[in-house]
């Protein structure tokens, strides 16, 4: 699952992808976003994914039946009048920071707080809130909308009062780095009572997509640095889940040279060794899936598909007409 991939700039050729693409079956479908198609992925009930409770999940710790949110750390910035979301994947936390903020967060407010990575938090809330926002990532340099009822307001405040005054973010503003002065709730739930889906495995570093994996009984993994090191230990037959979402965040930030060298790793180290893998007879089946595509939500390639030569390939750019 490759989010943003059809929003490669004319003159980007890649040529292991674009054969991939031009020589399978095409399936159409809406687009829609990532988290979404994970929800149906997984076969879960419902029109909203519980991020918080399943990224708990995913960490390897145990959500129980409370109700979780997602508790990203951002930088917000006030541009006249207007105020505008950098989401905490684009802010080179460490894992230090994360630990001494969370820390004082959590003395704060007597809740539970987690880190399932530096720029990926949860808290665990004690009632019911009016939450319906979305992902950080999907607000990222757009204007922050104003929603979620008194409490909720309440809780950010005090959370950016205790940000604010934070050592942490005094040492990232003295070296010129932008502050963590605020945390994003969103994905507000408890966990699903069960998920499916046909994986045998699922590897990314997307906690939500862990979690799934976990509810589901399916087998989980990190990230692999490419496809080689995948093929090598690729536990068994039967169809395997990768999210490859590196390219979500540069395109929501449009930073066109970090998407266009992101894309190039991922046509070096996913794309061409998978399209050789299918030619040796190694995997039997490669499927790219592409949620937020324009006409085809995914294309599935064959081995014998390969010898459909008269299908040419085209530029990435072509596949959002």
């Amino acid at each position: 699952m490759v989010p943003g991939l059809f929003a490669a700039s004319p003159g980007a050729r890649l040529p292991a992808l674009e054969l991939l693409l031009a020589r399978g079956r095409c399936a159409l479908g809406p687009a829609q976003r990532p988290e979404d198609w994970l929800r149906e992925a997984f076969e879960l009930d419902g029109a909203s994914l519980a991020a918080g409770a399943l990224s708990v999940l995913g960490a390897g710790l145990e959500p129980g039946g409370a109700v979780w949110a997602r508790a990203d750390p951002v930088h917000l910035e006030l541009m006249r009048d207007r105020l505008v979301l950098v989401p905490g994947t684009a802010l080179d936390i460490t894992h230090e920071e994360a630990s001494a903020l969370l820390g004082a967060l959590q003395q704060h407010f007597s809740l539970e707080f987690q880190a399932m990575t530096p720029a990926a938090w949860a808290v665990r809330l004690d009632g019911e809130f009016d939450l319906d926002a979305p992902s950080p990532l999907e607000l990222a340099g757009r204007d922050v909308p104003v929603g979620g009822g008194v409490r909720l307001h309440r809780m950010l405040n005090e959370a950016q009062m205790v940000l604010h005054a934070h050592p942490v973010n005094a040492a990232r503003e003295a070296r010129g780095a932008p502050a963590l002065n605020s945390v994003w709730l969103w994905g507000l739930g408890r966990v699903p009572p069960g998920a499916g889906g046909p994986w045998r495995s699922v590897s990314s570093d997307d906690p939500i997509a862990l979690g799934l994996a976990r509810l589901a009984g399916k087998k989980s993994h990190a990230l692999a640095g490419g496809a080689e090191v995948w093929l090598a230990r690729m536990p068994e037959d039967g169809r395997h889940l990768i999210v490859l979402d590196a390219l979500r965040l540069p395109l929501a930030l449009g930073e066109n040279a970090q998407y266009e060298e992101r894309i190039a790793r991922l046509e070096r180290d996913w794309f061409a060794p998978l399209l050789a893998a299918l030619r040796a007879g190694r995997i039997g089946m490669v499927t790219v899936h592409v949620p937020d595509g324009v006409e085809c939500s995914a294309h599935e390639t064959i081995r014998g598909d390969l010898r459909r030569f008269w299908r040419r390939p085209k530029a990435l750019e072509r596949y959002t007409a």
